[in-house]
Formats: C-alpha cells, structure tokens, sequence
C-alpha cells in the first residue's frame, strides 16, 4: 500500500465545484481507495492505494470526479514520503511562525516545468515575496500586510498556467502530514 495526499484545485470556491468532502471521501472509498481521510472543504484527501503510480491516481481520480460530480478539476497527486522529502529542502524562511508572513507551496501539476512556471509568473518582488524552487513544489512566502504588492500574487490567479498548479499554506500542508502520522500510528 502506498500512502498518498491529493489536493483538487479549484472546489468549493465562491459556490463554484462544489462536492461536500464527506461524499468525495465516499467516492474515493467506492473506487477502491483505502483509508481515505479528507481536511478542510477545498479537497485535500489522504488515501492509500495498491498503485505505486502517482500519475495513474490522479489521471483515475480526475476521471472519477468529472464522471461522480460532473466537472473537471485538475488533481494533483504526490506520495506522502515524497512530500516529506520536499520538506526537507524548504528554505530557512518558509514554514516558522513569523505572524507577519504568510507561507504557501505552490504544486506545480506534472506537465508544467518550474522554468515554464516562472517564466510566465515573472520575477518576484524582492522586497514583498521569496520563492524557492525544489522538485515539483515552489516555496513562497510574503509579507502579510503587503500581499497586494506583490506580483506573485495576481499573477498566479491570471496566468496560463493557472490550471496547471494548486497552491496550499504551510500550516495546511502541517495539518495534512500530522492526520496521516496519527493514521500510520494507529
């Protein structure tokens, strides 16, 4: 069994895509996923599965969706331990408890480059935002109180590759990893 975590892009937001988590859990459960937990109501899901083949499951979990709910969303899909490894490489900056920054990981969907990402969100503006780049995940981080200047910001809403990445906070991608330690600790 491999553990996993996929994060949908793009449900329940402003009323559109909407799926209530405990019938996206019921749908994972009905197509043969195990041990399958849900957080929050923006589609972050815990699984396990027989598979070894992170694009097979979010290749299977987009077709499930679209067909149990009737949209396409974009799925991204990741082992558990591979993400613990990308944790390893975040920047000293990323991830503390300073009040006055807010801390994302932008998933960058398998068919988008980090080069292809960057060329088309533009640089960052030093002064408001840090990036850092390792595998299929960009740390960012910027200051709270002046998100609006950042270019980061808007960019990542408008640009072409919008649908090509889904964004989560630090204390998410927390949150995640500590209900799938208490599920391996059971």
């Amino acid at each position: 069994m491999t553990r996993y975590i996929a994060l949908l892009r793009g449900i329940n937001i402003s009323g559109k895509n909407k799926i209530a988590m405990p019938d996206l859990k019921n749908c994972f459960e009905d197509h043969g996923f195990y041990d399958v937990r849900t957080y929050l109501n923006s589609g972050n899901v815990l699984f396990s599965s027989d598979t070894e083949d992170d694009c097979y499951c979010s290749n299977k979990l987009k077709k499930i969706i679209n067909h149990t709910f009737g949209f396409e969303i974009p799925v991204f899909v990741m082992k558990h331990d591979a993400l613990m490894e990308i944790l390893l490489h975040a920047p000293d900056w990323w991830g503390n408890d300073h009040k006055d920054m807010y801390d994302n990981m932008i998933f960058l969907m398998p068919s988008l480059s980090y080069e292809t990402f960057y060329d088309e969100i533009g640089d960052p503006k030093k002064e408001y935002e840090k990036v850092f780049h390792h595998g299929q995940v960009v740390f960012w981080s910027y200051i709270r109180k002046d998100y609006q200047k950042t270019n980061w910001w808007s960019q990542t809403a408008k640009a072409n590759c919008k649908n090509k990445i889904t964004i989560r906070t630090a204390n998410t991608i927390r949150k995640l990893l500590e209900i799938d330690d208490s599920y391996k600790n059971k």
